[in-house]
């Protein structure tokens, strides 16, 4: 967890360090480009649908259901003009994905840090509503995994760990709609669209460890619909 909260405040840092090399001195206290607001920050809820794309160790693929979880976070962003953008975010997802193996019930549990950085396109940053559309790369970082079984009548359930890797690797990608809900329009009520398709095979290979379950392949596809405020300084 240290090093999780280390890397995601070195990302932020990051991110401020380049918008304080692009921004002029005393940039936060006036306007450029008419009335655009350059910089931008945010919280979001996000309620998420995900889908593992799974294989047995034995090599089977796995029939699995789409399972509703949910995320929260925050974005900070740097408005290059009122058409174009870039965004980071740092936001917790907690997923699951339910599955039948070998005559029991299983359930996957996995909490992940998720940072994305990506391009948006906007049709009026300034305007009362503006229409974006955003994509770009997606780190995440794995917080803790289980999988829990169970017997087809729900009885003898059992919650092991696991055996998936630490970081995931993929692309996110989005639509949205931003309401002013101020005469300067920079307090501003935010809906929208993220999916992101996982790039990487986040199960690591074969332990001994009799208490730790392992799978033999799987990436991570979520869906997502977002609400949240954004403030434009």
């Amino acid at each position: 967890m240290k090093k999780i909260i280390l890397f995601s405040t070195c990302f932020f840092l990051f991110i401020l360090n380049g918008m304080s090399v692009a921004v002029p001195k005393n940039f936060m206290f006036r306007q450029l480009d008419g009335d655009l607001h350059r910089v931008e920050f945010g919280f979001r809820f996000m309620p998420t649908f995900s889908h593992f794309n799974m294989q047995t160790t034995s090599g089977g693929t796995v029939k699995s259901e789409v399972t509703l979880g949910y995320g929260v976070g925050g974005m900070i962003a740097f408005n290059f003009s009122k058409h174009v953008g870039i965004q980071g975010e740092l936001m917790y997802n907690s997923l699951s994905q339910k599955y039948k193996d070998e005559n029991l019930d299983r359930k996957i549990n996995v909490r992940y840090f998720k940072i994305p950085l990506m391009i948006s396109l906007n049709t009026n940053k300034t305007g009362p509503i503006n229409f974006n559309l955003v994509a770009g790369p997606q780190l995440g970082i794995n917080a803790g995994s289980s999988i829990s079984s169970s017997s087809g009548n729900g009885t003898d359930t059992m919650t092991t760990v696991i055996a998936l890797k630490k970081s995931d690797f993929g692309f996110a990608y989005g639509a949205g709609l931003e309401f002013a809900l101020n005469e300067m329009h920079t307090m501003r009520f935010d809906i929208g669209f993220r999916g992101v398709y996982g790039l990487m095979n986040i199960s690591k290979s074969s332990t001994q460890n009799s208490d730790t379950h392992s799978i033999k392949k799987a990436n991570v596809r979520t869906e997502s619909l977002y609400l949240g405020f954004t403030f434009l300084f």
